[in-house]
């Protein structure tokens, strides 16, 4: 990737999402290029997410404020240096995100390991794009805790 390459990063407010800003902000760095981070929101009238949003504008500044506290924290978790800019767009996010991508060297995007029912029934947007994007896709691992880790007490030697 040469100097001032876009590279567009998928925000959501998962863990993944936010591994995936850190890896687009880290690679960024290393080569001289900005992130754009994008955060797709659509108003369809069911609640089916986290947010309690009761009508297109409260959630469209859900959206907003997702973006803006994602890139504070980034900032925090980093600190200052990175060239990040933001944006919001109405819209299914594999077509949001694949269109904000249309002119990026790279889409990176975290995956959320969504149960088997869930991916059948709504699909996956890492997949999604991965069709259709016109560039690079990355997409960030959540890492799987070890089996048992959380379950097991620690031995005692």
């Amino acid at each position: 990737m040469n100097q001032n390459r876009l590279i567009v990063v998928g925000v959501d407010g998962s863990d993944g999402g936010r591994r995936a800003l850190d890896w687009a902000a880290d690679e960024a760095a290393a080569r001289g290029g900005t992130v754009q981070a994008v955060v797709a929101w659509r108003w369809d009238g069911i609640e089916a997410g986290p947010t309690t949003a009761t009508n297109p504008t409260d959630e469209r500044r859900h959206a907003e404020e997702l973006l803006d506290r994602a890139v504070t924290d980034l900032v925090r978790r980093q600190g200052p240096g990175h060239p990040v800019a933001g944006e919001v767009a109405e819209g299914r996010p594999a077509d949001v995100l694949t269109a904000a991508a249309r002119t990026a060297d790279l889409l990176v995007l975290g995956s959320h390991g969504h149960n088997r029912l869930r991916h059948t029934v709504l699909g996956s947007v890492s997949e999604e794009c991965v069709r259709k994007a016109s560039c690079p896709v990355v997409v960030v691992p959540v890492p799987v805790p070890a089996a048992g880790a959380a379950t097991e007490p620690a031995l005692r030697g």
